[in-house]
Formats: structure tokens, sequence, C-alpha cells
């Protein structure tokens, strides 16, 4: 029927517009949150270091794959992240397998948002002996009802006293945009003695202060035991990262097969993220227009009379509520000139059927204001809009 929405090649990208099967499209489903993927001087790093230090690594970090802008990179992050050490993986998604099984064992459990990102899921499922999902306090795998921190101290109270506990979730929720309910899980946390991990795959760049994540935004770096995060998005590169205590690190960097048998990330990559780091921290502004941006759009939508989630992220999901609706309107945006994500099910429960928009600090009003009016025209021709 021409309804497939999925891997569609791009051609060319300048950011905010790039080339699919010959013609231009406003891009407003990419991750590029501060549009720092076209930027040159992160191009310019990535060609230096490739110079440098050739394509590849061609061995781990443990032994041929450690280079000394690993060690920078590494550096750098945890000091922007207010923590003591930080250490890289290969992707975005391998980090949380690099995370939660290594520090979670056999008696051990790790307590689980339901709504939580696949790598995360994947993790969990290594964890604990390759326990399954259990809900009746059994060890293994926990998990809660998403973003509700009541059924989370209920959950977390019918675990053992003395059994160590880590509380997992995304910061912002890379579906919905919604921002985890941080203050409350902190105090089911310290009450229960578990340990938190945090997936700002979504946040840095976006959230907090200077674009330093959830656990700034809510003002609780010191309370966030671990963060991850990854390179993919507003770092504009490959890879992905963990920052915590020193020590935690470090039992980590020893322990976790998916560092000790990954090939370590490549010199391009890592220098991307640099340089993307370089200019968040001297452009914080980058930051102001992109939140500026994903409002115009969130307010656009609702004024229409589309369903938007309320939340204060990059991501703006329209929720249509079914899957034939939502490839027939990603079609009709796609001839139009518009690129955006469709999530149906499974990726999202039944009724929450949606076309994923998110926004980067490089859109100008002038593609906000088209896609607004695509939105509109094409709600009102398939009498989705009333």
């Amino acid at each position: 029927m021409g309804l497939y929405p999925y891997f569609h090649p791009i051609e060319e990208s300048e950011g905010p517009v790039v080339r699919i099967g010959g013609r231009k499209v406003i891009m407003a489903g990419s991750n590029n949150y501060l549009g720092l993927t076209a930027d040159p001087r992160v191009q310019e790093a990535a060609i230096k270091a490739t110079e440098k230090y050739g394509t590849g690594c061609s061995g781990s970090r443990y032994l041929t794959g450690t280079l000394d802008l690993h060690v920078q990179l590494e550096a750098r992050l945890a000091k922007f992240l207010g923590k003591e050490d930080c250490l890289l993986y290969s992707t975005g998604y391998q980090t949380a397998q690099g995370i939660i099984p290594t520090l979670v064992q056999r008696g051990e459990y790790v307590v689980s948002d339901k709504d939580n990102h696949a790598c995360i899921v994947a993790g969990n499922l290594m964890a604990a002996g390759a326990a399954s999902y259990v809900g009746d306090g059994q060890q293994g795998v926990v998990r809660y009802k998403h973003n509700d921190m009541k059924h989370l101290e209920v959950v977390v109270s019918k675990l053992p006293v003395d059994a160590p506990k880590l509380i997992v979730s995304d910061g912002v929720f890379s579906t919905s945009g919604e921002i985890v309910d941080l203050p409350n899980m902190v105090r089911v946390a310290r009450k229960y003695n578990a340990r938190i991990l945090v997936d700002d795959a979504h946040a840095v760049g976006v959230i907090g202060k200077g674009g330093r994540g959830t656990a700034s935004h809510h003002g609780l770096e010191k309370e966030t035991d671990l963060t991850m995060g990854t390179f993919s998005k507003t770092f504009a590169s490959l890879g992905g990262f963990v920052v915590g205590d020193r020590a935690v690190i470090n039992y980590l960097k020893h322990q976790a097969p998916a560092l000790i048998f990954s090939a370590s990330p490549t010199p391009a990559s890592v220098a991307a993220a640099l340089a993307a780091l370089d200019i968040l921290e001297k452009e914080p502004e980058r930051i102001d227009r992109l939140m500026r941006n994903a409002r115009k759009m969130r307010e656009g939508f609702k004024k229409m009379g589309f369903r938007v989630n309320e939340h204060d992220s990059a991501v703006v999901p329209v929720i249509i509520g079914d899957t034939e609706k939502v490839l027939v309107m990603w079609r009709h945006l796609f001839d139009a000139g518009v690129f955006v994500n469709a999530f149906i099910r499974p990726g999202v429960p039944p009724g929450m059927e949606m076309l994923r928009t998110s926004y980067m600090a490089t859109h100008e009003d002038e593609h906000l204001d088209k896609i607004l009016s695509i939105f509109f025209d094409v709600g009102k021709k398939l009498q989705i809009l009333d």
C-alpha cells in the first residue's frame, strides 16, 4: 500500500532538511537535538582524528583499543556531569548491557519502569543470572507502573530488606518525552536502601543546567548514583557512557563483558563527541533555542486540536491512537515534505499509536511553521481533526 515508514535511506543531510528519494524533506524526527551532526567544527574534529589515528582501534579498551582521546572524553564527561569518573562504551544500546548485568547478580534485584527503553530491557534480561521477569518478590527483575512512584514503593517494599536493589529508569522517556519523577524515586531509594541508574539519552543537552540532564533538572546530582547516556543524539556521534563514583566505574571497567569483549569507540566518533561537548559548554543558548522550538510545536499542535503530551522535553509525540491512521498520515506528511517517526504496536500500547516528532536547535521558524501547516492540512484531509 506504500505506507511502510521505515528504512528510507537519507541521501544528504543538512540537519533540519534532508534529501530522501531525490527530494528535500524537513526532518522532524531526528534526535540530533543541538543540530551538531552538520556542524563544521564537529566534522573537522572527526576528520582530523581519522587522519591521526586511522579509522578504527582494532581492539578492546583492555588491549590495543585505548586512545588518549578516550581518556580525555571520559574525564570531560565526568566533570561536566559532576561525577568522579566515566566509562565509554561502543554504542548507547550496549551501555545498559555493560552496566545492569555487571552490577546486579543472583539474589539481587533490578527494579525497572515498565516503559523503559529497549536497551534497559535487554540489560535487565541479562541480569541476575538471566532470570526471567518476576512480579512476586523473587530474585531477578521486577517492574513498576510507568513513572508511578507510589507503585515503585509498593514493589520495592516487598523485596528482601538486605538484598541489593538497583532502580533503573529513563530520564526523558524516548517515546513520550515524559521526564521521570526523580525526586520521589530518590525518596523511595533512600528509604529502602536502593541505588539509582538513570538513562539520559534524551536528556543530556536538552534539560538541566547547561544541558546536564535529569539529575541537574531536579537538583539531585548527588542523589543520583549512576547516569548513562549516548553520543548518537546531542553529541552527534556514536557510542555510550556512564558516570558515577570512581569505585563503581572501576568495577565496571574490569568486570563488564560488554566493554571487555568489544572493540572500542572509533577515533572519529570520540573526537566528534569531544567537539560536540565543547560546543555544548560554550554555547548553552543552543539549548534555549531547542526548547523554544519544541514548546512552539507542542503549543501549535494543541491549538489545532491534536492530542499531545505536556512534558517539557524535545520529544513531542502527536498521539493518533490507531495503527492504520498513523501509517496513512505518515505517508501524507512524507509526500507533503515532512519526515516524522511512526510509532505503532507493539512499540507503544494500544491506543497510544503516534507520530513522534522531535526537534533541533537548528530548526528555523520557517521549518516549524511549514511542519505545523502540513500537519493541519493532512489532519483535516484525513478527518483526524474536526
